[in-house]
């Protein structure tokens, strides 16, 4: 990460800010909360950690010094967490947000979700899921903008991708696919990133359980394990051989994304409900429910190894 020189103005009351690395706000009228993800985010190092305990101290906060990425939760007083993600979303659209859930708070972290918010991380995994959100979430969100510049003169993109199974291509590529998309006016910096999430789900969840058919749950279960097959089964026939395809084509109306894995597939009548805030506290299913609320429709093939995304363009902060 990127050092900073100017670090996070702390409303008065609050934390103090914590020197160098990329700044990030902690929203939480929770101390002890406020404190355990601050405690993650240092031992990860990279990262420059402010605090506010409402939404209303956040706001003022970024309009002193905007942080890289702001992390709240979602029950507080004067100013709760969905407020604040539509105020971000209203004020600074290139800001992401990842929500902190807690028993209680599904339903309105469900609300914050739809309404702009990036990512999420149950309390009871702080410790263990902030670090890969953030870095996920990271790597959405880079905008380059003389690259913006150029794309934008584009109006029409029908490419085609054979990728073999490596995850490191995928970051690149959706980082690729959201500048295209932003390019093309078909939604904001906000938009963009959550699109860019969902891709990165949906090729990943191509490569790790259908292409390398890698058991679903095993990387909650036990990451050593899972970081085991995956190694071995890059390297192995007939694994090694298959490959994820991409199809994408986008206009100044909608964007469509095709993922297609050679695997065998699953029974997509089995896929569980993810539509309820209950599903926020579940470890699996995570990555298909950010797809299907970042993206307007999630449709699978009967075989279960063909997923589509369609984005269509957003009414807000686009360019005409």
């Amino acid at each position: 990460m990127s050092s900073v020189t100017n670090p996070i103005v702390r409303p008065s009351g609050v934390l103090p800010v914590v020197a160098g690395g990329e700044p990030i706000l902690i929203v939480d009228d929770s101390l002890v909360d406020r404190r355990i993800a601050a405690r993650v985010l240092v031992q990860a190092g990279g990262w420059s950690p402010a605090y506010a305990s409402n939404g209303v101290e956040a706001l003022e906060a970024m309009a002193k010094s905007l942080p890289r990425v702001v992390l709240t939760d979602l029950q507080m007083p004067q100013m709760d967490g969905l407020t604040l993600v539509q105020q971000i979303r209203e004020r600074y659209p290139k800001v992401p947000v990842i929500l902190m859930t807690g028993t209680g708070s599904e339903e309105i972290a469900v609300q914050a979700l739809r309404a702009g918010a990036a990512s999420y991380v149950p309390k009871r995994n702080v410790t263990t899921s902030l670090i890969p959100a953030l870095e996920q979430v990271m790597v959405a969100s880079r905008v380059d903008e003389p690259r913006q510049r150029m794309l934008a003169c584009m109006t029409q993109q029908d490419v085609r991708f054979s990728l073999p199974p490596d995850p490191e291509l995928i970051p690149p590529l959706t980082t690729l696919l959201r500048e295209n998309l932003l390019a093309m006016g078909l939604c904001d910096a906000t938009g963009a990133t959550r699109v860019g999430i969902a891709l990165e789900e949906a090729l990943l969840n191509a490569i790790y359980y259908g292409t390398l058919e890698i058991p679903s749950g095993l990387k909650q279960k036990d990451e050593a394990a899972f970081k085991a097959m995956l190694q071995q089964r890059r390297q192995e026939s007939p694994y090694r051989e298959r490959r994820v395809r991409l199809f994408v084509n986008m206009t100044t109306s909608e964007a469509a994304y095709v993922v297609f894995d050679q695997g065998r597939g699953f029974d997509t009548s089995k896929l569980p409900d993810l539509a309820t805030p209950a599903a926020l506290e579940q470890s699996s299913g995570r990555g298909i429910m950010l797809m299907r609320t970042f993206m307007d429709r999630v449709t699978y093939s009967q075989t279960g190894n063909q997923v589509t995304l369609l984005k269509r363009r957003e009414t807000r902060g686009v360019r005409p």
